[in-house]
């Protein structure tokens, strides 16, 4: 279900409890995505987010989504565990709405130079704009490689075990599957999408035009981020996320 989220000024695609599947500002509001130079722990990420926010006379309930770093993937069990935490964290800043968690999140475990405890990479939140002739605004939560993105379990993963570029093609097709399904239920479109980016240690290039750029229609024209890592959770291989915006902000410690 697409959902109002009045008091943080834009829409919401439910999920599971963790976090939403993407957002979308509301008419006379866009998504403005911002990036830590150096990710800090979330907790005091959280904190920073408060900062920025005040600084730009924005609520917190103008968060929509946040881009988290991990140490190392974590066993489906210790990505339950951390999701709680996660959790608990939204309540105490009262960014639940309804028993729903509007906040878009993607989680990865980078293979270079990984923190040291969970930390917080982006965060974006809405702000007013005039500008109201343009398409909206938008942010798509990541998805790894499930038959089932409802199903954290080792039973849902695509082939597991396997990593060989016909696996990985297919792995690539169902994540794909769900950005679309996705970019559908916030009712934007591939063309409106600036950045298209790519999880994995595993590679590419074997299926990149046919099963990649092949599928995210105009928004190839800007290319795709791949980011060397791997899903939050161990057995993983593979996960997309994807924004359209215009405004990217770098924010220094």
């Amino acid at each position: 279900m697409l959902i109002d989220n009045p008091g943080g000024n834009y829409r919401f695609l439910t999920g599971i409890a963790p976090y939403s599947c993407g957002v979308v500002a509301m008419p006379g509001y866009e998504i403005i995505h911002v990036t830590l130079q150096q990710p800090v722990a979330y907790q005091k990420g959280f904190e920073q987010i408060a900062r920025h926010l005040a600084s730009a006379s924005r609520p917190l309930k103008a968060l929509c989504a946040v881009q988290l770093r991990l140490p190392a993937p974590l066993s489906f069990e210790g990505f339950s565990a951390f999701n709680d935490a996660y959790q608990q964290l939204l309540t105490r800043w009262d960014l639940m709405l309804d028993g729903h968690n509007p906040v878009a999140r993607t989680n990865i475990a980078p293979a270079w130079l990984p923190p040291e405890e969970p930390s917080l990479y982006a965060f974006s939140y809405t702000a007013p704009t005039s500008d109201n002739a343009v398409s909206p605004t938008f942010i798509v939560a990541g998805a790894g490689d499930l038959n089932d993105q409802g199903s954290l379990s080792p039973e849902s993963i695509v082939r597991p075990t396997e990593t060989s570029t016909d696996a990985m093609r297919e792995k690539a097709g169902c994540v794909l599957q769900v950005m679309q399904e996705r970019v559908d239920g916030l009712e934007v479109n591939w063309m409106d999408a600036t950045t298209v980016d790519i999880y994995t240690v595993y590679p590419i290039h074997p299926f990149l035009a046919d099963t990649i750029l092949g599928r995210i229609d105009e928004a190839a024209v800007h290319g795709v981020h791949w980011h060397f890592g791997h899903p939050p959770i161990t057995g993983l291989t593979f996960e997309m996320d994807l924004r359209g915006v215009r405004q990217e902000i770098w924010l220094s410690s």
